[in-house]
This record gives structure tokens, sequence and C-alpha cells, in this order.
């Protein structure tokens, strides 16, 4: 309307400008020729009219079409901006309603703005029904305080991925949830969710768990009451040697507590593996939980005649957030396949280094190695490189280290051996 207003004000003032200054040039020229040719003077009066008429349309339309043809510019420009708009809005929209996975926008205030016809099939509610409604009424308990601290991050602008319980349809599922920050003219106005149904899937790999982790303590109990032998022959023959001589002698007692404990400690990292425990994250130092499995597969190394020596080059922390038991799974996983790969006699190498905010398990073995087709397919379930084997130990490895933000990777050399570099982040 202002632009409208101008470019008619502009118009009617060159017409004015152009009709006043030609008032003056032809009065000037009218004065001239009567003094002068009394005839060209009538001639001159009759036609300045038309000459007038003539030039002020010229000038004029010159005008109105270099405005025109602005305007239309604008308006072609502004119709193409608004169909690729259009495009985006229906890019966006397909995107929106015919995700399979649920995607909600949320306010600063953590309210429902919009959800998508799946996020409405998962939820048990219309999107007119939790527009408005906070999210926390899906949430309680420990999941609560969880949620708002992911939530605060996106705020902040930090892209958030985690895993959460929610109450739908009467019933608690897990979601895999990932949180973008919506940034409009530089500011953060909200929250972009996008969240999927995982509760079939993280029981199936948790039957995955507890499978492999019962074939590993089956093989892993041969190997422990072989070596738990050894120090109950040791306790047997201190103990009749003292009845025998009815004397009490303080340095059998010493060793005999020291293969009690011995004892005691196997015994107990068996429990520890073998006991179903709720999945829980707690800062724990991974060089404790190595040297925890390594109680437990010495034994069956020594029963191999495999000599395993651990080295740690850690300059900095070795704390991580994660599930020891989960952990120590992994760890026995990948030390048991490097001693079912070398013959007797052979050795395994296990380093642990520091990274920036990282630490590297290195576990190597002078073993057969595998060869590159095969190493392609290593972590899928039901595909080994062993006779016998299952293929779910590495992976159910692989996916306990991606859920702890970690990463697993394995080089090997046939005839020389495999490395396997655990990676995780530190706290």
């Amino acid at each position: 309307m202002k632009e409208a207003r101008k470019n008619a004000l502009l118009i009617s003032l060159t017409f004015i400008g152009l009709g006043l200054l030609w008032i003056f040039i032809s009065d000037t020229a009218a004065y001239s020729l009567s003094k002068k040719n009394y005839e060209s003077f009538l001639i001159f009066q009759r036609y300045k009219g038309w000459v007038f008429m003539v030039i002020t349309g010229l000038f004029l339309y010159g005008l109105v079409y270099k405005r025109s043809y602005r305007l239309i510019q604008s308006t072609e420009a502004l119709q193409k901006k608004e169909r690729q708009l259009e495009r985006s809005k229906q890019h966006y929209k397909s995107l929106f309603n015919h995700n399979p996975d649920m995607v909600f926008e949320l306010c600063r205030k953590g309210l429902f703005i919009n959800i998508n016809p799946a996020g409405e099939g998962l939820l048990g509610h219309s999107a007119s029904e939790l527009k408005g409604k906070s999210v926390e009424m899906l949430l309680e308990g420990e999941a609560l305080y969880e949620a708002r601290r992911y939530y605060i991050n996106s705020l902040n602008g930090y892209p958030q991925k985690y895993e959460i319980w929610i109450q739908s349809k009467g019933k608690k599922i897990l979601l895999r949830v990932s949180m973008l920050p919506i940034i409009v003219s530089g500011e953060i106005t909200g929250v972009f969710g996008i969240a999927r149904d995982i509760t079939t899937e993280k029981k199936k790999e948790e039957m995955m768990i507890v499978s492999e982790k019962m074939s590993v303590i089956g093989q892993l109990a041969a190997a422990v009451a072989h070596e738990i032998r050894n120090p109950l022959t040791s306790l047997k023959g201190f103990v009749q040697l003292m009845q025998t001589s009815k004397e009490y002698n303080s340095n059998y007692l010493s060793i005999m507590f020291s293969e009690i404990e011995r004892i005691n400690l196997i015994a107990g990292e068996m429990l520890i593996l073998g006991k179903q425990q709720d999945i829980r994250f707690a800062k724990k130092d991974s060089k404790e939980i190595l040297k925890q499995v390594l109680v437990l597969m010495e034994a069956q190394a020594n029963l191999n005649n495999i000599a395993i020596e651990c080295v740690d080059e850690t300059t900095a922390s070795t704390n991580v957030l994660c599930d020891s038991n989960q952990l120590k799974q992994v760890f026995i996983n990948v030390i048991k396949n490097a001693l079912e790969s070398i013959p007797s006699n052979g050795e395994i190498w296990i380093k642990m280094k520091s990274l920036p905010h990282k630490v590297i398990i290195e576990i190597v073995d002078n073993g057969h190695g595998i060869d590159q087709e095969r190493l392609d397919r290593l972590g899928e379930p039901f595909y080994s490189t062993k006779e016998k084997g299952t293929g779910l130990g590495l992976a159910v490895s692989y996916s306990i280290i991606e859920r702890h933000s970690g990463s697993i990777h394995i080089t090997s050399e046939v005839g020389k051996g495999t490395k396997v570099d655990i990676i995780l982040p530190t706290v």
C-alpha cells in the first residue's frame, strides 16, 4: 500500500511539473511569436496542446513502464520464492506426516506444538489432545529427571540422543530419542524430536546377551574348575600335613589364606557374571573392570598353556560411564575369541592407552588371523569364523559398545594374528 501511494504521488508530481514547465515554455514562445509573426503565433497556439499531450504521454509511459517492470519483476521473484517455500513446506510435511518414526515439536516450555500420525499411534493420543500439554505427562520417576536434563541441553544448542522409558496406552515402552534445537533468526525457539519404539528390539537384544553370557559361563566353568583345583590341592595338602604333624605353622596358614582368597575371587566374579541384573550406567574404572575379567580369563589361558600380558600405558583417567557387567561381557567375548584362535604356547597382549576424553583397550593375539572376506562380516549375528560358533558374541559386543557411545575396530592378517581396539569415552 505504501509503495502504491509513492508511485501515484510520483506520477502526479511528474504530470504537474511537466504541465508547469510546458506552460512557462509555451507562453514564452507564444509571446515571442506574437511580436514577430502573428500567423506563426496562431499555428503554435492551435497545436501546443497536442504537443503537450504527446510529450507528456511519452514521458509518463516511460515512467509507468519502468515502475511497472520493476513491480512485475518483484512480483515474479516473490511468486518464485512462494513456490519454493511451498515446495519446502510440502517436503517438510511429507517427511513429518509419512515418517514411520514419531516426530514431534516442543516449545521452550516443553509443551507439544505438533506431532505426526506415527506419534499419535504410538502414544495413543491425537495431535489436538496433546497440543499445549507438557511432554512430562508421559514420564515419571527417574525418567522425568533424565528427560529434563536432555531437554535443557537441547535448548542450549546441543543435539541429544538417548533412550528413555515412557508411559503409553497404559504400559511402559522404551524409546530411542533424538532431539534437535529449532533455530529461527539465530534464536532457539523450541525443540524437534524424533523417537522410535525399541522395546521389542531391546528385549531380543537382552535375550541374545543372556544366551551368549550363559554360553560363555559354560565354557569358562570348565577352565575355572580346573583353576580352582590347584589351590584346593594345596589346601588339602597343608591340612593333611598339619593333621599328621599336629603342629601349628604360620607360614602354612598364610599360604592357605592366600589360596582361599584366590578361590573366593574367582567364585565371586563368576557369580557377578552369571547374575541377571538391571542395566544401570554408572561411573566405573575400566582398568579395574578389565583386571576382574583377567582373573577369570587367566584360568582358561593357563588351561590352554597361553600367556596373557597386560600393559597399562594410560596417562589420564580411565573412568567410563557404563554398565560394568555388560563391559565385562565384551572383554570376555574378545579375549575368549583370542584364546580360541591361537595354538598352545601362544600369547595375548592387552594394552590400555589414553586419548583426549577416550580410553583404548587394545587386545592383540598371535593366532591364525582372519582373511578380509570374513573380517568384513564379523559382528553379524550367527556368522562365525569358528566351526561351532554362533556368531552372537561379537554381535552382542558391538551392540553393547555402541550403547556405551564407543566403537570396536578389528584388524587382522592371516598367519600373523588379530588386533581388536575397544574405544570408550571417559568421564
